[in-house]
Protein backbone atom coordinates (compact mmCIF):
# COMPACT_ATOMS: atom_id res chain seq x y z
CA UNK A 1 0.00 0.00 0.00
CA UNK A 2 1.33 3.57 -1.36
CA UNK A 3 1.24 6.05 1.95
CA UNK A 4 0.09 9.21 0.89
CA UNK A 5 2.47 12.28 1.89
CA UNK A 6 1.35 15.02 4.38
CA UNK A 7 0.69 17.75 2.59
CA UNK A 8 4.15 20.70 3.18
CA UNK A 9 3.22 23.09 0.52
CA UNK A 10 2.55 26.45 2.30
CA UNK A 11 3.87 25.00 6.10
CA UNK A 12 6.52 26.46 7.46
CA UNK A 13 8.90 24.23 10.02
CA UNK A 14 9.68 26.19 13.01
CA UNK A 15 13.90 26.60 13.47
CA UNK A 16 14.97 26.79 16.94
CA UNK A 17 15.37 30.81 16.81
CA UNK A 18 11.58 31.50 15.14
CA UNK A 19 10.19 28.69 17.63
CA UNK A 20 11.44 30.87 20.49
CA UNK A 21 10.20 34.38 19.26
CA UNK A 22 7.12 32.42 18.92
CA UNK A 23 7.00 30.77 22.42
CA UNK A 24 5.48 33.77 24.13
CA UNK A 25 1.81 33.17 25.11
CA UNK A 26 0.48 36.51 24.10
CA UNK A 27 2.47 36.40 20.68
CA UNK A 28 0.88 33.15 20.11
CA UNK A 29 -2.43 34.84 20.91
CA UNK A 30 -1.71 37.25 18.09
CA UNK A 31 -0.96 34.96 15.29
CA UNK A 32 -4.03 32.74 16.47
CA UNK A 33 -6.46 36.20 16.43
CA UNK A 34 -5.06 37.15 13.05
CA UNK A 35 -5.38 34.16 11.72
CA UNK A 36 -9.09 33.11 12.68
CA UNK A 37 -10.52 36.77 12.38
CA UNK A 38 -8.35 38.66 9.91
CA UNK A 39 -6.25 41.90 9.75
CA UNK A 40 -6.57 43.72 12.78
CA UNK A 41 -4.73 47.17 14.27
CA UNK A 42 -2.64 47.08 17.52
CA UNK A 43 -5.41 49.00 19.01
CA UNK A 44 -8.15 46.19 17.37
CA UNK A 45 -6.01 42.96 18.67
CA UNK A 46 -5.75 45.09 22.46
CA UNK A 47 -9.35 45.14 22.59
CA UNK A 48 -9.91 41.46 21.41
CA UNK A 49 -7.71 40.17 23.39
CA UNK A 50 -7.78 42.48 26.32
CA UNK A 51 -4.30 43.92 26.56
CA UNK A 52 -2.71 47.35 26.40
CA UNK A 53 -2.37 48.61 22.98
CA UNK A 54 1.56 49.40 23.68
CA UNK A 55 2.12 45.48 24.67
CA UNK A 56 0.46 44.60 21.33
CA UNK A 57 2.67 46.63 18.83
CA UNK A 58 5.80 45.81 20.87
CA UNK A 59 4.84 41.59 20.06
CA UNK A 60 3.54 42.56 16.31
CA UNK A 61 6.59 44.24 15.66
CA UNK A 62 8.60 41.03 16.98
CA UNK A 63 6.45 38.59 15.36
CA UNK A 64 6.73 40.84 12.32
CA UNK A 65 10.95 40.16 12.54
CA UNK A 66 10.48 36.27 12.83
CA UNK A 67 7.60 36.75 9.50
CA UNK A 68 4.95 35.25 11.21
CA UNK A 69 2.93 38.88 10.76
CA UNK A 70 2.99 41.36 8.27
CA UNK A 71 1.45 44.75 7.56
CA UNK A 72 -1.50 45.21 5.60
CA UNK A 73 -0.59 48.17 3.31
CA UNK A 74 -3.93 48.36 1.47
CA UNK A 75 -5.59 48.99 4.54
CA UNK A 76 -3.16 50.77 6.73
CA UNK A 77 -2.79 54.67 6.84
CA UNK A 78 -0.31 57.63 8.38
CA UNK A 79 -1.81 57.01 11.14
CA UNK A 80 -2.85 53.53 11.86
CA UNK A 81 -1.10 50.07 10.67
CA UNK A 82 -3.30 46.91 9.99
CA UNK A 83 -1.82 43.73 10.65
CA UNK A 84 -2.39 40.09 8.96
CA UNK A 85 -0.76 36.84 9.73
CA UNK A 86 1.57 35.15 6.84
CA UNK A 87 -0.18 33.04 4.59
CA UNK A 88 1.73 29.82 5.35
CA UNK A 89 1.07 27.53 8.39
CA UNK A 90 3.02 26.72 11.13
CA UNK A 91 4.40 23.23 11.94
CA UNK A 92 5.74 22.57 15.62
CA UNK A 93 7.35 19.22 15.90
CA UNK A 94 8.80 18.42 19.29
CA UNK A 95 10.76 15.28 18.64
CA UNK A 96 12.93 17.11 15.77
CA UNK A 97 13.98 19.53 18.04
CA UNK A 98 17.51 19.08 20.38
CA UNK A 99 16.09 18.04 23.40
CA UNK A 100 17.39 20.25 25.69
CA UNK A 101 15.31 21.82 28.55
CA UNK A 102 14.76 25.37 26.29
CA UNK A 103 13.87 23.92 23.19
CA UNK A 104 11.45 21.92 25.18
CA UNK A 105 10.09 24.69 26.75
CA UNK A 106 9.81 26.84 24.23
CA UNK A 107 7.88 23.84 21.93
CA UNK A 108 5.41 22.82 25.17
CA UNK A 109 4.52 26.32 25.48
CA UNK A 110 3.27 26.83 22.00
CA UNK A 111 1.04 23.65 21.83
CA UNK A 112 -0.39 24.63 24.99
CA UNK A 113 -1.45 27.71 24.10
CA UNK A 114 -2.50 26.85 21.00
CA UNK A 115 -4.66 24.00 22.75
CA UNK A 116 -6.10 26.67 24.93
CA UNK A 117 -7.05 28.77 22.17
CA UNK A 118 -8.29 26.02 20.08
CA UNK A 119 -10.42 24.54 23.50
CA UNK A 120 -11.98 28.37 24.34
CA UNK A 121 -13.57 28.50 20.76
CA UNK A 122 -15.05 25.25 21.37
CA UNK A 123 -16.51 25.77 24.08
CA UNK A 124 -18.12 29.21 23.54
CA UNK A 125 -19.64 26.83 20.64
CA UNK A 126 -20.79 24.54 22.68
CA UNK A 127 -22.45 26.65 25.19
CA UNK A 128 -23.90 29.30 22.64
CA UNK A 129 -24.60 27.67 19.75
CA UNK A 130 -27.07 26.56 19.37
CA UNK A 131 -29.46 29.57 20.68
CA UNK A 132 -26.66 32.27 19.28
CA UNK A 133 -26.32 31.36 15.78
CA UNK A 134 -28.90 30.63 13.03
CA UNK A 135 -30.01 27.35 12.58
CA UNK A 136 -28.33 26.84 9.35
CA UNK A 137 -25.43 27.53 10.54
CA UNK A 138 -25.25 25.29 13.73
CA UNK A 139 -26.96 22.68 11.63
CA UNK A 140 -24.26 22.71 9.39
CA UNK A 141 -21.65 22.16 12.28
CA UNK A 142 -20.24 18.85 13.83
CA UNK A 143 -18.49 18.16 16.77
CA UNK A 144 -17.79 14.26 15.92
CA UNK A 145 -16.03 11.45 18.07
CA UNK A 146 -15.11 8.43 15.95
CA UNK A 147 -13.56 5.33 16.82
CA UNK A 148 -10.98 3.09 15.37
CA UNK A 149 -8.45 0.75 15.27
CA UNK A 150 -5.57 1.64 13.24
CA UNK A 151 -1.98 0.88 12.56
CA UNK A 152 0.65 3.59 12.48
CA UNK A 153 0.48 3.43 8.53
CA UNK A 154 -3.12 3.11 8.73
CA UNK A 155 -3.39 6.43 10.69
CA UNK A 156 -1.06 8.89 8.51
CA UNK A 157 -3.16 7.54 5.77
CA UNK A 158 -6.25 9.08 7.27
CA UNK A 159 -4.01 12.40 9.00
CA UNK A 160 -2.70 12.81 5.20
CA UNK A 161 -6.00 12.36 3.27
CA UNK A 162 -7.54 14.76 5.98
CA UNK A 163 -5.24 17.65 6.14
CA UNK A 164 -4.58 17.36 1.84
CA UNK A 165 -8.82 18.22 2.38
CA UNK A 166 -8.72 21.11 4.46
CA UNK A 167 -5.74 22.82 3.47
CA UNK A 168 -7.38 22.67 -0.20
CA UNK A 169 -10.24 23.98 1.00
CA UNK A 170 -7.75 26.91 3.05
CA UNK A 171 -6.51 27.62 -0.65
CA UNK A 172 -9.91 28.13 -1.73
CA UNK A 173 -11.44 30.20 1.10
CA UNK A 174 -9.08 32.44 2.84
CA UNK A 175 -10.29 35.56 1.57
CA UNK A 176 -11.83 37.57 4.16
CA UNK A 177 -14.49 39.78 3.38
CA UNK A 178 -16.70 37.78 0.94
CA UNK A 179 -20.41 37.96 1.73
CA UNK A 180 -22.18 35.78 3.74
CA UNK A 181 -18.87 33.84 5.33
CA UNK A 182 -17.79 33.95 8.68
CA UNK A 183 -14.64 32.50 10.37
CA UNK A 184 -15.04 28.40 11.01
CA UNK A 185 -12.45 26.46 12.84
CA UNK A 186 -11.64 22.65 11.81
CA UNK A 187 -10.25 20.54 14.77
CA UNK A 188 -11.70 17.38 13.62
CA UNK A 189 -14.68 19.31 14.51
CA UNK A 190 -15.83 22.04 12.60
CA UNK A 191 -17.73 24.77 14.12
CA UNK A 192 -18.45 28.66 13.33
CA UNK A 193 -16.38 31.13 15.52
CA UNK A 194 -19.04 32.55 17.91
CA UNK A 195 -17.20 36.16 18.63
CA UNK A 196 -17.29 36.84 14.81
CA UNK A 197 -19.26 37.98 12.75
CA UNK A 198 -21.05 36.82 9.19
CA UNK A 199 -20.24 39.54 6.24
CA UNK A 200 -23.08 41.05 4.82
CA UNK A 201 -24.39 40.61 1.68
CA UNK A 202 -23.99 43.75 -0.42
CA UNK A 203 -26.96 45.98 -1.00
CA UNK A 204 -29.01 45.18 -3.84
CA UNK A 205 -28.08 48.36 -6.26
CA UNK A 206 -31.17 50.11 -7.09
CA UNK A 207 -31.43 52.08 -9.84
CA UNK A 208 -28.74 53.19 -12.41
Amino acid sequence: MTIPQRPTEGIRSLDMTSLKALAHPLRVKIVDALGTYGAHTASGLAARLGESSGATSYHLRQLEKHGFVRENTERGSARERWWERTPEGISVTPIEYPPSPSERSASDLLTREWQANRDALLQDFLAHGSSDLERRWFEASTVNTTNLRLNSDQLLQLVAEIETITERYAALYKAEGVPGTRPVQIQLNAFPVMDAEEVPEPPDNVGG
